[in-house]
């Protein structure tokens, strides 16, 4: 399990840090950028949710 703790904590930052300059296409009304950082962020949230319901899974079974 800690395995894919540390993995699920990782992806963020890699796809966060990916450099993304890209202003023409829109998606969802927003700049490509501006819907990247967005899209991250929320993803960032939702892999740290998560990683915390792993890590108390295994706290319950000690």
């Amino acid at each position: 399990m800690k395995k894919w703790i540390a993995l699920l904590t990782i992806i963020p930052a890699i796809g966060s840090l990916t450099v993304i300059n890209k202003i023409e296409p829109y998606v969802l009304g927003l700049p490509f950028i501006v819907f990247w950082s967005t899209a991250w962020l929320i993803l960032t949230s939702v892999f740290l949710f998560i990683c915390n319901a792993i890590y108390d899974k295994q706290g319950e079974k000690q």
